[in-house]
């Protein structure tokens, strides 16, 4: 065999290597969550079961809540069936190392986005935006947010014990009291009491207990501190993050949104306008 000879068969070994581990490195991109979710046949959600009006058990022991119906909605964009679907119950800490490690295809459990979670996994466009509001009591002394900052110093605000807990309320009502308490329930008996005047909590609590109980509270309709919930799936897989999106999408401005409004109505009292025909409003 000549050199030449030798050199040119050595190419097309090389060439032929190459093109090889081009097509396994082509089907490894192909496989995607998306591919393996239709195969088992059912959608495996991590999410919580102790948070109203997000996530929490019925009187049947069933998971309810907000999170949940986004949940359904992806297997019902899936499977036709938004009740193929598996729920493993977690803590929050476990939001993030169970989509990581694969023991769920996602996460859907009011989780907050940051730029430091989003390094770890891929978050979808949001579904909701929280904030925290003001909770008054029906016949108390104050009807309104401008009502509460006018009094000033003589208004009195309960809040969850936290290290920010003054600073967070003060951004809205500068003058405020703030008489912090160890337990969410201590905080509502405050304001129940008498005690308080307003309690400082999530925006989504806010309008689950005007739903809950109507008469006895009412909203102050002002929200500050705004921050996005999104669910979570593994990074590096664009197809599946691509279809989460693409439901969530269209359940919020397309054919899924009777669906989604009619669940928004249900935990938060509130109507929400149908998305407008036409040019689509994204765009705008």
């Amino acid at each position: 065999m000549t050199n030449k000879l030798r050199k040119t068969l050595a190419g097309l070994t090389m060439f032929a290597a190459i093109v090889a581990t081009g097509s396994l490195s082509a089907n490894a991109q192909e496989k995607s969550k998306l591919d393996e979710i239709l195969a088992r046949g059912h959608l495996i959600v991590g999410t919580g079961s102790t948070n109203a009006p997000w996530h929490f058990k019925d009187e049947s022991g069933n998971l309810v809540g907000f999170d949940i119906d986004m949940a359904h909605l992806v297997a019902k964009g899936l499977f036709n069936d938004p009740n193929k679907i598996e729920f493993v119950e977690q803590s929050s800490d476990a939001r993030i190392p169970n989509v990581t490690t694969d023991k769920v295809d996602i996460t859907c459990q009011f989780m907050t986005v940051t730029a430091e979670r989003a390094q770890q996994v891929a978050v979808t466009i949001p579904y909701y935006r929280e904030g925290v509001g003001l909770l008054l009591k029906e016949g108390g002394k104050f009807k309104s947010y401008d009502e509460l900052k006018a009094a000033g110093s003589s208004a009195v605000v309960s809040v969850l014990q936290n290290v920010y807990a003054e600073e967070m309320v003060h951004a809205a009502l500068p003058e405020a009291k703030v008489d912090q308490y160890e337990s969410v329930d201590l905080m509502y008996q405050a304001l129940n009491s008498g005690q308080a005047d307003a309690s400082a909590t999530d925006q989504s609590s806010v309008k689950w207990l005007i739903v809950q109980q109507p008469g006895k509270y009412l909203d102050a309709g002002y929200g500050w501190s705004p921050q996005s919930y999104s669910c979570a799936v593994k990074r590096g897989d664009q197809q599946w993050l691509n279809f989460v999106n693409t439901v969530f999408h269209e359940a919020m401005t397309g054919v899924e949104f009777g669906t989604y409004s009619a669940s928004f109505k249900k935990w938060f009292g509130v109507d929400l306008p149908v998305p407008q025909i036409g040019f689509p409003v994204e765009y705008k």
